[in-house]
């Protein structure tokens, strides 16, 4: 059997380099030479540190890493009818039972099955030359569309997509978003796309902000401060119709709420931690609606990939590094460091 490297996340902060047998995809998979394959902030505070959570479902259960995968088709197993070899694809990247509610709604993020497994966390995912992937999680990509935009599309865009279209911006709206790494820049070209009349930034970071301005992203920034909520409260006359929270901080998603216009729509996509506010100060007496949105749908998946191709936008232009697999454990140390943009391994063609 023809072996291939692959990247496997031992914890302690470590990427561990593996020569391990390429394997044949089985009665309704395919078999994908991997093109990119991005780095996910949970794959850092999740796995890359440590180890967190006990549960197989959802923990880590010491696979081939990378759960933002892009690539090629090169071979299918029996039963496959939707794609062929040649095309090019994202992979969305849970892959669930197919028959539980919230698969059948296509979110298998969602799946309540036993066996629903994540690529990268309880299945092989793309840290590989070559991947497995179930046919039915496969997401066709525009001839427009590069394979770095794919794997961003996996996860992080299609995270910010689904943010979007919760919050239901148009062209009517000014937008906040909080936190500017990667997710929240996804968020803020999306929210632009589908005609955003102002996009607004915040973020702990000076150079986060000025990278966001840089690409065109925002129409105002700011640093995260006491000074924020009334610089953009000024600024929209009354706060935000949308505003998304991408940074998981407790204050990021107090100021978020808060910087919402009366009968606006806030959006929680950042991960862990808490929250705590003034239930009728901040939500009830100013008639506000809280979103919790996790990942997104795989018809949404298609969606974005469909909007991207018509709205002329990359994704991959917030991606700053690009690493072969070879080099995935500096890769990883990158993004553990906060400070960059988005982070990638990539294949040679």
């Amino acid at each position: 059997m023809p072996k291939m490297l692959a990247a496997y996340l031992p914890g302690n902060s470590t990427v561990d380099l593996r020569e391990i047998d390429r394997q044949k995809p089985g009665i309704g998979q395919v078999l994908l030479k991997m093109k990119a394959s991005g780095i996910c902030g949970s794959d850092i505070h999740y796995i890359y540190h440590k180890h967190l959570g006990d549960d197989p479902r959802t923990s880590y259960q010491g696979v081939v890493a990378g759960h933002e995968p892009a690539g090629q088709v090169v071979d299918l197993g029996a039963g496959c009818r939707h794609f062929k070899p040649g095309n090019r694809v994202a992979v969305y990247h849970i892959s669930g039972c197919g028959f539980c509610r919230n698969c059948r709604k296509g979110f298998q993020i969602s799946c309540t099955d036993p066996q629903r497994a994540a690529y990268g966390w309880q299945r092989d995912g793309g840290h590989a030359e070559y991947l497995v992937a179930d046919e039915r999680d496969l997401v066709h990509l525009p001839d427009t569309l590069s394979y770095r935009d794919g794997c961003f599309i996996s996860c992080g865009v299609g995270t910010a997509y689904e943010a979007v279209l919760r919050g239901n911006v148009s062209g009517s709206d000014a937008v906040l978003v909080v936190g500017l790494g990667p997710v929240g820049m996804a968020a803020l070209m999306l929210a632009k796309g589908r005609g955003a009349r102002l996009a607004i930034g915040v973020d702990t970071q000076p150079d986060r902000v000025e990278t966001a301005k840089k690409l065109g992203l925002l129409d105002h920034g700011f640093v995260a401060g006491p000074d924020a909520l009334g610089a953009i409260n000024e600024l929209t006359k009354g706060g935000a119709a949308v505003a998304i929270d991408c940074s998981g901080n407790p204050r990021g998603r107090v100021l978020a709420l808060q910087a919402t216009r009366t009968w606006g729509r806030c959006v929680y996509i950042g991960e862990t931690g808490k929250v705590e506010f003034d239930v009728s100060d901040d939500l009830l007496h100013r008639q506000r609606t809280i979103y919790g949105s996790w990942v997104t749908s795989v018809h949404n998946m298609d969606q974005c990939c469909e909007d991207l191709d018509a709205w002329g936008l990359h994704p991959h232009d917030i991606i700053t590094d690009a690493f072969p697999l070879e080099k995935a454990p500096e890769a990883y140390a990158l993004m553990a460091g906060g400070r960059s943009g988005k982070v990638i391994v990539e294949f040679p063609e």
